[in-house]
């Protein structure tokens, strides 16, 4: 008789993608306004253009972070990311993509995170299945954080 496994988990770590100026101290403006209401950056990526910067962030505190946004009219959009714990750089993240690969999902974007308060190494990924995704990767013995895990 088989068995579904299902994965007990937290919640899902939130990006928000936020439209920044293109001009110096955009994104530090954007930190300190965060950090004015005990919100810290723990992940962080920069898309830069001619016209504007998308900042993409992993925050301690996605709620009251979008509440600031809205309150302030920052553009932003949010998304779900699979969060890992890494053991290894080199070996680990070998082994997350080939298990991913061989279930066939798609990683559309990754990043590497802050390190945790323990300082391991996390990476950050938007997969085109984020439930499938997070089975896979727990099944392959793989350590995921949630937002739980994450806000300090």
């Amino acid at each position: 008789m088989e068995s579904d496994t299902i994965v007990d988990h937290g919640e899902p770590v939130r990006q928000f993608s936020v439209m920044l100026p293109n001009r110096a101290g955009a994104l530090a403006a954007m930190v300190k306004l965060l950090r004015s209401l005990g919100i810290e950056v723990i992940g962080l990526s920069v898309q830069d253009s001619r016209d504007a910067t998308v900042a993409r962030l992993v925050l301690s505190d996605p709620d009251a972070a979008e509440h600031l946004f809205m309150e302030k009219g920052i553009p932003h959009t949010t998304c779900e990311l699979v969060v890992i714990a890494m053991r290894e750089s080199g070996p680990g993240l070998l082994q997350c993509l080939d298990s991913l690969m061989i279930a066939e999902t798609n990683i559309d974007f990754a990043y590497a995170l802050m390190p945790s308060p323990e300082g391991q190494s996390m990476l950050a990924m938007h997969v085109e299945d984020y439930e499938f995704a997070v089975a896979i990767l727990h099944q392959s013995g793989f350590k995921l954080m949630y937002q739980e895990d994450l806000s300090r």
